[in-house]
């Protein structure tokens, strides 16, 4: 019988898990996976969980939570030097990674797909040789709304949880002054957000066109948004964001493996929508197809 580790977060998104925990487990038992099931208790327990497991014990990691949950994991599993697949049940409150990679978000499906399914890899990020992401590191308007968004309200308001956060962030925009270097480049200027995403959407309200995005190539996309200086260059980034259109002069876009970026002062960052405080130099390096999921 094969193994698997079945990684819940119950709090997740609108708790839907927990109504559909059993028929969940009962199809992986009936496809002939030996089912141990591990709730999170605390930030950072599901990268406890993985890095403990036996690598040769352990057939696939199934994590049913949100995209930090699924952060979690990937943590333990490129911390501890594991190669276990991993299925991923999108339950949190917007899901950037599932739409991205093209996940279902009903719950009995997901766990369909991930029994019928295939192995595929993708790209995973190093900030500060030290912490992983999937799918996005940000900073500025808007990044604060995915770690500061109560889950209560999360999990009452789903998605629009996001942009009624975002609506505020609107009406206190604050500029950094940001050197950033590629390989290929330099930019340098005043700029009120930031991405460096592997994604075609970051909390549901900063859109990606999916022509732009491939999760396995070794490059991640970066977006940086200028100080409006007036109005208008105000309604061309709302406008450029929501149709993910970044050839006005408001932007720059474009595809590196690796971004350093240097500030003035320390700078608070979100990983997958979990909180980061860095200092005023900020490295980020592609690890190309790190870990597999299987859809």
């Amino acid at each position: 019988m094969k193994k698997m580790v079945f990684i819940v977060n119950p709090c997740s998104g609108k708790v839907k898990i927990r109504n559909a925990l059993l028929d969940v487990v009962s199809s992986f038992n009936m496809a002939g996976y030996d089912v141990r099931i591990c709730t999170t208790q605390y930030r950072g327990h599901a990268t406890e969980i993985t890095a403990e497991l036996e690598e040769n014990a352990t057939d696939i990691i199934v994590v049913s939570g949100g995209d930090g949950t699924l952060n979690e994991v990937i943590t333990g599993i490129l911390r501890s030097g594991k190669n276990i697949p991993i299925g991923y049940i999108p339950a949190g409150s917007t899901n950037d990674f599932a739409s991205t990679f093209g996940l279902s978000t009903d719950i009995k499906k997901a766990a369909e797909n991930i029994i019928s399914g295939a192995a595929h890899t993708i790209d995973v990020g190093v900030f500060n040789s030290e912490r992983y992401f999937s799918y996005i590191a940000s900073f500025g308007i808007f990044t604060s709304v995915s770690y500061n968004t109560p889950q209560s309200i999360k999990n009452t308001f789903g998605h629009m949880a996001y942009i009624f956060e975002g609506i505020k962030d609107i009406t206190n925009i604050v500029p950094y002054n940001v050197r950033v270097e590629t390989d290929e480049a330099v930019y340098e200027g005043k700029y009120v957000f930031g991405s460096v995403t592997n994604t075609t959407s970051v909390g549901g309200i900063v859109r990606l066109d999916s022509s732009l995005v491939k999760m396995n190539d070794g490059v991640f996309e970066t977006v940086l948004v200028k100080m409006p200086e007036n109005i208008n260059d105000l309604n061309k980034i709302i406008l450029g964001l929501s149709n993910s259109k970044f050839d006005d002069s408001v932007f720059e876009f474009f595809k590196s493996k690796n971004v350093k970026l240097m500030f003035e002062n320390d700078v608070d960052w979100s990983l997958d929508g979990e909180h980061e405080k860095s200092g005023n130099e900020v490295v980020i390096e592609n690890l190309k197809r790190a870990v597999t999921i299987v859809k």
